[in-house]
């Protein structure tokens, strides 16, 4: 019998880990991997992307949809550079993922050989947690499972380069012997608490406040019920980073929405005019939507002691699990009988609710994008996997659609890369084959690389027990959140040489792969078509043709900063843009909320 290779051990490894899907391109610096996949009978399955930067989102959507780590593999040169722009993904959002990238052979590096890069150069900031190159084969068992374990326990991207001649070496495990390194799979659960002292000092701190607020993040998921008993206390509104909002029910009605430039009314106003502050499991970075300095005390509570004491001057920082730090915070928190500050939030949140409606309910030219998203709220299935992707639609994923339990969301937070929206539901459907997923698109993301990606759903659906994957593509030939970003930050029309997109059939090129692809210019053709996708027995396209004229409206805006950012439109957008700034103008006490900052 032929001795297994180091490239067959690596295989056996992965699965002894549980990984069962790889999401990759071939190429021949990984020649010696894919001949252990075939002769390993495609165990763990190798999934074949387009392109090595959609293999590594995909790896990341799998992950962030999973819980477990996503792998990703890349041959050398070209291949490896390829998986950066996902793996820094990884690194911003906190996402356990393992990239297994070629290496060109031993005997070539430092000659300037064909493909060879400097791959430790190119990895030692993205992978910086853990990356290791594979010399001798008695290596492998050690820095794989390192590797995979320092994924879990750091939530980050790792690396391992394995050289091509080292994948077809004969595989011996490192010895009884000096200066072999042996190793080992098991890893328990774990779940750290703050200490005693620290959980008192937060209580107290907590009690003595009159009007509180929680801000949770994705560190919180899986703490919903202790975040609820929490506020329930407290008396305390909860509003959510963006990477958190299926960490809490949007149907509480406590519950202010997201936070920040992309966020909603009541969370501003929360943070506005809260005097106690606690943060569960999140680094929102934009401090100018915390509490202003001096007003509020905080407690900050988070997994990881290199991330506390960030974005705010904390006075308690907890370092724990979020669930597990909650359900001993709780015995020491004294219930608040003064409801008054509770009920002015929920009023903030009603109010707010109603403004959405109205704004979705606004003529556009052709669809409103506002609602093209709240036709879709009531029609999400209870338990959809959503992926949003960055720019304008970002706004509509956060404002418009209701988490309820049981859903799942997530889109680039922190890098905030565009293009990330289907290979994150590609990922999400191998976590979940029998969950619907929907993908919320820009042109430009679905122009930069989300055409392409279709040809890997089309490739897949036929495996997944629901096949439904619904890519929903915001159609305005508009680079529209920088085209707004020129107007209301640089204070002038959009240079149009760089914002100007092509209108591209994507229904029809869906049709042309055999899904469904069903294209919108009707407003009262919305609801049908996002009812006629989710209902399809496969993947769906909708291309919605949205009007670019209608504004992302940050959340603390005054009418005085939106008409002076619609001005804008007059000075280089032509009549059509005038006659928006008019109709808008005609229809302002739609625009924002009743109440205090409002109008």
């Amino acid at each position: 019998m032929t001795k297994a290779t180091v490239g067959d051990h690596l295989l056996e490894r992965l699965r002894a880990w549980g990984v069962s899907h790889v999401f990759g391109y071939p190429g021949d610096g990984v020649n010696g991997l894919l001949a252990a996949w075939a002769r390993a009978g495609d165990d763990p399955r190798f999934i074949q992307a387009r392109h090595e930067e959609m293999a590594a989102f995909e790896a990341v959507g799998q992950a962030k949809f999973s819980g477990h780590v996503g792998v990703c593999v890349a041959t050398s040169g070209p291949g490896a550079v390829h998986l950066l722009n996902g793996l820094y993904d990884a690194k911003l959002d906190h996402v356990p993922v393992v990239a297994i990238v070629g290496q060109t052979a031993r005997s070539a590096m430092g000659g300037s050989y064909q493909q060879e890069v400097d791959l430790h150069s190119l990895f030692k900031d993205v992978a910086s947690a853990y990356l290791e190159t594979v010399t001798v084969p008695e290596q492998l068992p050690n820095v794989l499972d390192r590797a995979v374990r320092t994924a879990y326990a750091r939530r980050a991207p790792t690396a391992l380069i394995v050289p091509a001649d080292v994948q077809d070496l004969p595989y011996s495990p490192p010895g009884h012997a000096h200066k072999m390194v042996p190793s080992s799979l098991d890893v328990s659960g774990w779940a750290p608490v703050p200490d005693d002292d620290s959980l008192a000092r937060a209580a107290a701190l907590l009690d003595e406040g009159e009007r509180v607020a929680l801000l949770i993040g994705q560190g919180a998921a899986g703490a919903a019920r202790e975040v609820e008993e929490v506020a329930e206390l407290l008396g305390a509104g909860v509003a959510k980073a963006l990477l958190g909002k299926d960490a809490l029910s949007d149907e509480l009605p406590y519950v202010t929405g997201s936070i920040g430039l992309l966020g909603t009314r009541p969370s501003y106003e929360l943070m506005r005019d809260c005097d106690t502050l606690l943060t569960v499991g999140s680094n929102f970075p934009y401090s100018e939507f915390l509490p202003p300095y001096g007003q509020a005390r905080a407690v900050q509570i988070d997994i990881d002691p290199h991330m506390v004491g960030l974005r705010y001057p904390y006075e308690v920082n907890l370092v724990g699990d979020a669930a597990a730090t909650l359900r001993r915070l709780l015995p020491l928190l004294t219930r608040k009988e003064d409801r008054g500050w509770r009920r002015s939030v929920e009023d903030g949140v009603r109010r707010w609710k109603t403004v959405m409606d109205r704004r979705a309910g606004l003529a556009a030219d052709p669809l409103n994008p506002e609602h093209v998203a709240r036709a879709l709220d009531p029609l999400l299935p209870d338990d959809v996997m959503i992926s949003a992707d960055s720019g304008s639609v970002a706004t509509w994923y956060a404002r418009h659609l209701t988490m309820r339990p049981g859903m799942r969301g997530s889109l680039s937070g922190t890098l905030s890369t565009m293009g990330c929206a289907v290979p994150y539901a590609i990922g999400a459907k191998f976590a979940h084959p029998d969950r619907p997923a929907v993908a919320l698109v820009g042109d430009g993301a679905m122009q930069m690389n989300g055409l392409a990606e279709l040809i890997t759903v089309a490739k897949y659906a036929g495996e997944w027990t629901d096949p439904r994957l619904v890519v929903a593509v915001w159609n305005n030939q508009d680079l529209n959140q920088v085209s707004w970003e020129l107007r209301a930050l640089g204070g002038a029309p959009p240079f149009e040489a760089s914002q100007s997109l092509p209108d591209v059939p994507y229904a029809d090129f869906a049709r042309s792969l055999g899904m469904t692809g069903i294209r919108v210019t009707d407003p009262d053709r919305v609801e049908s078509a996002w009812r006629e996708a989710l209902a399809a027995d496969g993947p769906s396209v909708l291309d919605f043709r949205t009007d670019p004229a209608v504004p992302p409206i940050p959340p603390h805006a005054t009418w005085d900063q939106i008409e002076a950012t619609l001005a804008s439109l007059t000075h280089g957008d032509g009549h059509r843009g005038h006659v928006v700034v008019q109709g808008l103008k005609a229809k302002a006490q739609d625009l924002l909320p009743r109440g205090p900052g409002g109008r």
